[in-house]
């Protein structure tokens, strides 16, 4: 038995994102195929052909921005059918399409979306994320040491596979870096899990080699990209200060749905709360992280 966590960024590129958000989505291998299979039933519902193919990804920056939102509105909503006869259309007619096709097509990516997360709660799958401030320091030497927003990331995944019991594998699933960097990753994530003590630890259920994959032909990575464009822009708690897009407010509500909480105990309170997100303010490794 084990859960393939899949994995992506948003905004990394520290340009006009909030934030950088490092998202997982945990989906047990048993309903992988099953939960495909049905976001694939819901491509045909929506757009009344598979979206994700050829150069079409189910990302988030082209499902969720701003114009899709703003172009969903020209029209008051469609009924399900007709949106789909015309967004169908609008795929096939490129930039000739009309107002009615663009209107339905851009109702359409939204209400897939929706589907999508729904279809997550359906199979029981999980969301984690890391999510760290614009502004937060780049470390100098990133080369020996494993991100922090990595480490936050696996400890929660951890938890939640020590609650489910040791029977439990977690394997990770990354969208494929620029070679060097892949290569890099796979050093860092070797050298934590195998010289740390909290990840030699944690490796006794997470396998500390990942795996990697090309996004456009890999629908958990897809799944993690729609989810981390979703926390970025729309997701906020107490300590997060930059203004969120309030028409994300129905997406965000399902993917807070699919959070882990559990309890540990932290600095002799027994009963500490632990959320499957976690902010951070630094993404250099503590000496903790490295010991």
């Amino acid at each position: 038995m084990a859960y393939l966590l899949f994995l992506d960024e948003s905004g990394h590129d520290r340009k006009k994102s909030p934030y950088q958000v490092l998202a997982g989505i945990a989906i047990e291998d048993l309903n992988l195929w099953n939960l495909i299979n049905a976001i694939h039933e819901s491509e045909y519902r929506h757009f009344g052909a598979r979206y994700s193919v050829e150069d079409r990804e189910l990302k988030g920056k082209k499902l969720l921005k701003r114009k899709t939102y703003r172009l969903a509105s020209q029209m008051p909503p469609i009924e399900e059918e007709y949106r789909r006869e015309l967004a169908k259309q609008c795929l096939e007619q490129g930039e000739t399409a009309g107002k009615d096709e663009i209107t339905a097509l851009s109702q359409a990516k939204i209400a897939f979306c929706g589907d999508v997360l729904d279809i997550c709660g359906r199979f029981r799958c999980r969301v984690f994320a890391s999510i760290v401030s614009r502004e937060a320091p780049i470390p100098d030497d990133v080369g020996d040491y494993l991100r922090k927003d990595y480490v936050y990331l696996f400890e929660r995944f951890f938890y939640f596979l020590e609650d489910l019991g040791t029977h439990q594998a977690g394997i990770g699933v990354f969208d494929e870096f620029e070679k060097s960097r892949s290569h890099m990753l796979v050093e860092q994530m070797s050298r934590y899990f195998k010289f740390t003590a909290k990840g030699k630890h944690r490796s006794s259920q997470i396998i500390p080699e990942p795996f990697f994959v090309h996004s456009d032909l890999t629908t958990g990575i897809q799944i993690a990209d729609l989810t981390a464009y979703t926390i970025n822009w729309g997701f906020r708690t107490g300590d997060m200060t930059e203004p969120n897009r309030q028409e994300l407010d129905p997406l965000v509500d399902r993917i807070c749905r699919l959070r882990y909480r559990t309890i540990r105990e932290v600095e002799d309170n027994p009963e500490f709360v632990i959320w499957s997100f976690a902010l951070i303010d630094d993404l250099r490794a503590s000496q903790q992280d490295v010991e």
